[in-house]
């Protein structure tokens, strides 16, 4: 199945049409034609399935045949990642974190964060891509960057993690995770978080842990949490 979305459809429409851009791209690259049938999700969680009823690369008209909604999964995984100095390497956290099913992202700017500036519009591409490729059809909600400072002052339902590499009294992940709950992990920078920054967290009850024995790069570290929280809901 080949997914395509489109964020304004909506379950009760009978009839929608693309815009102009994806429109093209449906009839002139991928050859569709009148009668051809289109998958479609609008990332909240419903699979639409449309008739192509006009094939114009300007407006590509269809007719809605069915609309079904799938509820999200009991868990809800909250990465909060320090940005990468090299934006493919986040880039790359956002795809493999998306298609394994994470809920929401948050960059955070830290202490020791070499990256300061970030545009999430191509951040959001590379989530709606790998949605699509991943054949899921709830978008994970990626959040506009934030300091430390002012991510400590949320307010964070369920279990509340930080990844830090300083020595100290860590719980490994994969054996501090409950089932069917929500999680919130924060992941520094390539310099880590400092010290005052883990001190922090801690005060805020954020329980610190380890990934392992080695030592791992910030978007690898986020892949490998995000694995654990989904593995251990599928078990």
């Amino acid at each position: 199945m080949q997914l395509f979305y489109a964020p304004d459809i909506q379950a009760d429409q009978t009839e929608f049409f693309f815009d102009k851009e994806e429109s093209k791209h449906i009839i002139k690259v991928l050859r569709k034609k009148t009668g051809d049938i289109l998958h479609v999700t609008n990332g909240l969680g419903f699979l639409f399935e449309l008739k192509i009823t006009l094939e114009s690369e300007k407006k590509c008209v269809t007719e809605v045949l069915t609309a079904k909604q799938y509820p999200q999964p009991d868990h809800y995984i909250h990465l909060a990642v320090a940005p990468t100095k090299m934006n493919d390497r986040f880039e790359w956290f956002l795809e493999k974190a998306t298609e394994m099913g994470v809920q929401e992202i948050t960059p955070i700017l830290c202490d020791h964060s070499e990256r300061k500036a970030i545009k999430t519009e191509r951040f959001e591409k590379i989530i709606q891509s790998a949605m699509k490729q991943s054949l899921q059809f709830h978008l994970p909600i990626l959040n506009e960057p934030i300091s430390f400072k002012e991510f400590m002052k949320g307010d964070f339902d369920g279990n509340k993690y930080i990844a830090h590499c300083e020595d100290g009294d860590k719980k490994l992940l994969k054996n501090a995770i409950p089932k069917n709950e929500k999680y919130t992990l924060l992941i520094g920078p390539e310099g880590d978080f400092s010290k005052s920054e883990i001190e922090t967290a801690i005060k805020n009850n954020f329980i610190p842990v380890s990934l392992g024995n080695t030592r791992l790069r910030t978007e690898t570290a986020a892949v490998v949490a995000c694995h654990s929280f989904v593995f251990t809901n599928e078990q």
